[in-house]
């Protein structure tokens, strides 16, 4: 193993320059910095991580907390995650994944123990039982989800009030007038968890703007819960023309069942979903959809936590309210610093059109 001082005897310095320049405590000038990195560069050496964190006071470590959940679409969360991994190994830190339910209590471990000098929180639920934690144990922290007061907190997540909104904006242009929601596992909404409810929020405000009738329906996703429940939404509403799903898993049942009984996807009954671009672009009939940009909310994650650790995020990282359409902007929540909601795309495919012209499915 490379040593540190063979590092510095290959560069033509002293062993504490190289550790200057590794920890940045001192000015080098960029002649030495860049003969010390060349040296570190050909002889493949790799400070040791326990005695930099020991001489520094810092990890180098993010924890990132993304609890796995059966009732959750895990594909999205682990693409949050590698985001994550891969942007925060570019700055020099490296992840450590907790996916377990302990809530408080890993946040307490972790943050206590100083083995992570920061941490991203996935799975957001509106009064998060974790956030009283963050605010009192004062980790450098960032959300990737918007709890119902976000006050102090520094949050990155899609504007899904804004999608749910974009939804049923699209279908009432097309002239829908009576709108099924297929949503979430029921657990997701007993948790509170902040996407679901925001998305719904979204949904509803805007059909009632509209004066759209709309019904949602919670789902587990699989084949016969989405039977049950399509059968449910007939009986109660038999002029439904189109559904909007935000849950991955029941999107091919839904085709299915609709090419089982006889309506076509978008000549009797129209489909909108709110998920990643993969899952809407590869479903057998392609998915007019809002995008869930999962790669970018876990980069932006990073590059924020990154800004916090640097001192750098301010008032200036604030952006809007939630509920923004396009320049149609409505006060879903107040402003809070470090709040950034990316404005969410609609995507027109092949699963949008206008009603039949019996005003309904058979």
């Amino acid at each position: 193993m490379v040593t540190l001082v063979e590092v510095a005897r290959h560069a033509g310095v002293s062993a504490s320059t190289v550790s200057y320049v590794l920890s940045g405590k001192r000015p080098i000038s960029d002649l030495t910095r860049q003969r010390v990195r060349a040296s570190i560069e050909q002889l493949g050496y790799q400070p040791h991580a326990g005695a930099r964190a020991l001489a520094s006071s810092r990890s180098r470590i993010i924890a990132l907390m993304v609890p796995l959940r059966t009732d959750m679409y895990v594909p999205v969360m682990l693409e949050i995650a590698v985001a994550v991994a891969t942007t925060a190994r570019a700055h020099g830190y490296d992840v450590l994944l907790l996916t377990g339910e302990e809530g408080p209590s890993a946040l307490r471990r972790v943050t206590g123990s100083g083995l992570a000098e920061a941490v991203i929180l996935m799975d957001v639920q509106l009064d998060d039982e974790r956030l009283p934690v963050l605010r009192a144990a004062g980790p450098p922290a960032v959300l990737v989800g918007l709890p119902a007061d976000p006050t102090g907190l520094s949050c990155v997540d899609l504007d899904f009030a804004a999608a749910g909104a974009l939804c049923v904006e699209h279908l009432a242009g097309l002239g829908h007038r009576e709108i099924a929601v297929i949503g979430e596992s029921p657990g997701v909404y007993a948790r509170h968890t902040g996407f679901a409810e925001r998305t719904l929020r979204g949904l509803r405000d805007r059909a009632e703007e509209r004066g759209v009738g709309l019904l949602h329906r919670p789902c587990e996703g699989s084949h016969d819960a989405v039977a049950g429940v399509l059968a449910r939404i007939a009986d109660e509403r038999p002029g439904v023309s189109a559904f909007v799903v935000q849950n991955e898993t029941a999107v091919e049942p839904l085709l299915a069942l609709l090419r089982r009984t006889g309506r076509a996807v978008p000549e009797d009954v129209s489909v909108v979903a709110v998920c990643p671009d993969p899952v809407a672009a590869q479903a057998s009939v392609a998915l007019t959809s809002v995008a869930i940009p999962a790669q970018e909310l876990g980069r932006r994650a990073v590059e924020r936590l990154i800004a916090v650790l640097s001192g750098g995020l301010g008032d200036e990282g604030a952006v809007g309210d939630e509920g923004a359409v396009g320049d149609d902007r409505a006060v879903g929540v107040e402003q809070a610093v470090g709040v950034e909601l990316l404005t969410p795309v609609l995507t027109v495919r092949n699963s949008s059109g206008p009603p039949p012209p019996r005003g309904g499915t058979s």
